[in-house]
């Protein structure tokens, strides 16, 4: 036996700011969705590079405000093309903590949290 991956999944609950922030601002694409009927909540899954994430609007399925780190490579690039989106709900920081990482944090508009970072060593 053994583990071959992890796909967290995020609580969201408006389709088009979720698209908005994962797809327009951050870059993920989105891989598919599924809905069991046309007026029922979106299940959906998004990736960028080889980092996957489900987002949910079924109630049930988890909770607001989770947190995640993905680790990568060109985080300074990376924070550099979000800042150049002027996106109107989020200016994230470049930070270098105590633990030896850069990081540029992002909170989603439901209370999500993504840092992503690079090793600074």
């Amino acid at each position: 036996m053994q583990a071959q991956g992890l796909i967290p999944i995020f609580r969201m609950f408006d389709e088009r700011k979720a698209k908005e922030f994962y797809i327009d601002y951050l870059g993920f694409k989105l891989d598919w969705e599924h809905r069991f009927e046309p007026d029922l909540p979106l299940y959906a899954q998004i990736s960028l590079h080889d980092v996957t994430i489900h987002l949910s609007e079924h109630y049930g399925d988890c909770s607001p405000g989770a947190a995640i780190r993905v680790e990568m490579k060109g985080v300074e690039e990376f924070h550099r093309q979000l800042i150049g989106k002027q996106y109107n709900y989020s200016r994230p920081g470049l930070e270098m903590t105590p633990w030896h990482t850069k990081e540029c944090n992002v909170v989603d508009p439901f209370g999500n949290k993504i840092a992503f970072y690079e090793n600074a060593e």
